[in-house]
Formats: C-alpha cells, sequence, structure tokens
C-alpha cells in the first residue's frame, strides 16, 4: 500500500497501527475512451481493505482525490462493491471514506452501473452489519445517496462538501447566500450527518462509535465495567432541560455517544453503556448548555416533527442491531406553528411506530411532564415499554391542570377554577395516580434511577417478544 497518499493516511489514523491489510491495490481503470488507456489510475482512486479498531474487524475504503479526482467509474465501484460483499460474509462493520468529484465522466454507463452496484451492496447490507460514513472532500450528486444509505456520517468541518444539487444550481440561491453543501447545513438542516469537527477529531469519534456498536445484527454490543451499579446520580433532578447531560450521568463513567447532534436539539439521540451493555437512548430536552454551563438554547417541552424523525430514525436502527431501548420523557405536546403542522402528524406517527414495532427491551424514564398524546407517543406502556420508571414529581395526564380547570370550569370565577385545578391535579395528573392504574411501574428518586434502569434491562435481557407475520410494516 502506498503510504504518501492522503486516502492512505487516513485509513492508517483510523485503525489501530499497523492492522490496515489492503485489498485490490493492482485494480486499474479498464475503460480506454478520452485517453484513459494513456492515464495511470492506481488502485483506481479507492483504497480498500480491512483492519481493526480496538480490536474490532472493519473493512475501509478511502478515495483517493490524487487519481482523476476520486471519481468512481467500473474498477472503482466495483472495489468498494467487493468489500461489501466480504463484510457481510463476516457480518463486520463497512466504514467509508470520501472524498472524490462524482461520477467519472470518461466511463458514462459504467461508471452509472457501479453507483447502482454500491447502492444495492448498501441496502443488503442495511440492519445487518452498521455502516458509516465520513467527508472530508467533495461528495456530490449520486454520491451523496451513500452516506444518505448509511447509518452514521461524518462531515470535516471546513473543506468538506455534500449535495445532491450544488449550491448554485439551486433557483435563487448562490453559495455565499447559502452554502447548502457545507457541514453546518448538512448537519443543522438536513439531519444528514451526526457529527462536524477537524478531520483527527473525526477519525476519533468513528473509532468511538466503532467501539459502542455490534459488530452486526447477531451480535451483542458488550464490555467490561468498571462502575459502581449502584452509583448515585446526586446532580441528575437538576439535568431535566439538558438530556445529554442527564444521559451522561447514567452511563457507565460519564460516556454519551450522542448522534444527529446539531439537527433538531429538542431531541436527544445516541449510544450509552449500562452495566457495559451498549444501550440507545432518546430523550425530550428544553435546554442546551454549553461547555461552561452557560444555557445556549431554549425549547419548550413538546415534540416537534424534526426532533420526532430524528427519534424514529435511531430507535429503527436500535431494533435493528437488538440494542435496548432507553427513553426520557419531558413533554407536554406538539410544536403548534404553520411550518411543522405541514409534517406533524407523519412524523410523530413514524415516532409512535418506531418505539410500538421495536421488539428490543425498552424501559421509559418519566422526569418531568407527561401530557397527552406527545406521552403516548414517547415510549409510554400502552405502545409497548416494557418498565416505566417515574420522579416523584413527575406529572402524567392529558394536559396541564390549569389548562383543564379552564375548561371544565368555564364561565366560573377564578376562585372555583384555581379549585379545580388543585384537583385536577391531584386526582388526574399526580405521578401516584398513573402508578395505581398500572401505567408507571415504579416512583425512584432521581438520584436512584441509574440503579434501577439497569436492574431493569438486566431483567429484560432474555426478553423474546412474537408479533403478526409480515413482511414489513409501511409506516
Amino acid at each position: 500500500m502506498s503510504t504518501t497518499s492522503q486516502a492512505s493516511q487516513r485509513i492508517n489514523a483510523l485503525l489501530d497501527e499497523n492492522s490496515f491489510v489492503e485489498i485490490g491495490a493492482l485494480v486499474t481503470a479498464r475503460a480506454t475512451d478520452f485517453n484513459l488507456k494513456q492515464t495511470e489510475t492506481p488502485s483506481d482512486g479507492v483504497v480498500t481493505g480491512y483492519g481493526v479498531i480496538d480490536g474490532n474487524l472493519v473493512y475501509v475504503y478511502s478515495q483517493d482525490v490524487s487519481v482523476l479526482n476520486g471519481t468512481v467509474g467500473e474498477m472503482h465501484a466495483k472495489k468498494i462493491a467487493n468489500l461489501y460483499d466480504l463484510a457481510l460474509k463476516m457480518g463486520a462493520p463497512v466504514i467509508g471514506l470520501i472524498d472524490s468529484a462524482g461520477l467519472r465522466l470518461q466511463e458514462a454507463t459504467d461508471a452509472l452501473n457501479g453507483f447502482g452496484e454500491i447502492y444495492m451492496k448498501q441496502t443488503l447490507a442495511s440492519g445487518v452489519i452498521p455502516q458509516i460514513t465520513a467527508v472530508f472532500g467533495s461528495c456530490g450528486g449520486g454520491l451523496a445517496l451513500i452516506p444518505g444509505m448509511a447509518d452514521f456520517t461524518f462531515m470535516e468541518e471546513k473543506k468538506a462538501k455534500l449535495f445532491v444539487n450544488a449550491p448554485n444550481a439551486l433557483a435563487g440561491n448562490v453559495v455565499s447566500k447559502c452554502d447548502t453543501a457545507a457541514a453546518a447545513f448538512q448537519s443543522e438542516e438536513t439531519g444528514l450527518v451526526d457529527a462536524v469537527a477537524d478531520e483527527a477529531s473525526i477519525l476519533a469519534q468513528i473509532r468511538q462509535l466503532v467501539s459502542v456498536l455490534p459488530a452486526n445484527n447477531a451480535d451483542i454490543a458488550v464490555g467490561d465495567c468498571t462502575d459502581d451499579l449502584n452509583r448515585a446520580c446526586a446532580e441528575i433532578a437538576n439535568c431535566v432541560g439538558d438530556t445529554s447531560i442527564a444521559l451522561s450521568q447514567l452511563a457507565d463513567d460519564g460516556v454519551f455517544v450522542e448522534v444527529k447532534q446539531n439537527y433538531a436539539r429538542d431531541m436527544v439521540a445516541g449510544f450509552i453503556r449500562l452495566n457495559g451493555a451498549t444501550i440507545g437512548a432518546v430523550a425530550n430536552r428544553t435546554e442546551v448548555y454549553n461547555a461552561d454551563g452557560e444555557v445556549t438554547d431554549k425549547f419548550d417541552a413538546v415534540l416537534t416533527a424534526r426532533g420526532a424523525e430524528k427519534a424514529a430514525e435511531f430507535i429503527n436502527f436500535c431494533d435493528a442491531f437488538d440494542i435496548p431501548v432507553l427513553s426520557l420523557t419531558n413533554v407536554k405536546g406538539f410544536a403548534a406553528t404553520k411550518c411543522s403542522e405541514k409534517r406533524m402528524a407523519k412524523a410523530v406517527s413514524k415516532l409512535t411506530y418506531a418505539f410500538a414495532n421495536a421488539t428490543v427491551p425498552k424501559v421509559n424514564v418519566i422526569i418531568g411532564k407527561a401530557y397527552g398524546s406527545a406521552y403516548v407517543a414517547m415510549n409510554s406502556k400502552a405502545i409497548g415499554a416494557d418498565i416505566t420508571i417515574a420522579w416523584p414529581d413527575a406529572e402524567i395526564g392529558m394536559m396541564d391542570a390549569g389548562l383543564a380547570a379552564k375548561i371544565i370550569c368555564d364561565g366560573q370565577g377564578s376562585d372555583a377554577i384555581d379549585a379545580c385545578a388543585k384537583e385536577y391535579a391531584a386526582l388526574q395528573n399526580h405521578v401516584t395516580s398513573a402508578a395505581k392504574r398500572g401505567y408507571v411501574d415504579q416512583i425512584v428518586e432521581p438520584a436512584d434511577t441509574r440503579k434501577y434502569v439497569i436492574g431493569a434491562f438486566e431483567m429484560l435481557a432474555t426478553k423474546s417478544e412474537g408479533r403478526p407475520e409480515k413482511k414489513h410494516g409501511t409506516v
């Protein structure tokens, strides 16, 4: 393997030292049109092979922009397709490091067919082995479907470009007005990109992600746990707003691997370990704190269309790879704007379906308000949560007691409304009311949440749930 190309350097930086074994190093382009015969195409513009990350087998391809701008031709695509065949046989993740000008024009239909072959392999691999992509340069046109079909995508913060149509090709837009190909747009607006960082940080984050994921859908992601299983989370009651911090407090050694970090920040999604086992976590969020402990964003405790879609996609991944799901619920309704209304019903339907359809162990912790249909959609017992835990000051019911009282006592004085609100809160919204009806299994102090959640997932470890026979759902 050449150690001089940037493509090779990225692979070496990603994998355990001296672990990479290249496959297909001598492959070159077969096409001869437009003087390609006279053009050197070493490895046909993509370095492919296998190695290990923390001892775990992975397959990697890295596009070489120094060879015909990293364009995808017939043999370039066949090398990637072959890598997928090996990965599927061995049950190991595929990691694609993308830096390419796209389709190789000189190879026309052969190159187009090559794109299709890659898409087909990705489809077969979906839900069987994890697929991770990282964009370091250009990734445009049909090439953008590759990260779109992957499970996780990273983007270099300055040089990377990801687009189907270039910014200047969009009616009424120029790149200076809105760079739709930039990492900021793709991570904050489209929800395609999980994390944006410099190259070294991206490679480090991929290594961390691989370390918490199962190798395939028959593998169990579990490691050693050195953290105290009964550790009290003394500060977690103060983290109802920023649940990314709450999840870090629950996790073994405080490690939370967040996905889609910059998209729909009112919904948190990512992986933690509990007693060494990987758990997928989703949580409503109303505040975002920076590293200095300052609040940088605030949200209403409502479901948004983007947040619901983000969570649904993540839950589907977890279910496909047999990763248990934990939810932290604090929601009082749905976002009420004209823009969100366009997608709200369908988005929340997808979230509800994802929770209800998942057969993995599911635990819900109600940490704040849990009102109405939004609560039902957030992994409630009605749609299949195996264990529901609530904090003592949680509120569970149809709506806020004050609003309910105004409806019930319409036309009556403020004293009557206030009295009704107190009665409604005690009878309908109090957590013990839900527990008496069996909708809550345990009421626990916030500081004890970690040990109870660990206990619940250990009890559910051998869960098996039958469903009606069908090819697949349609939601």
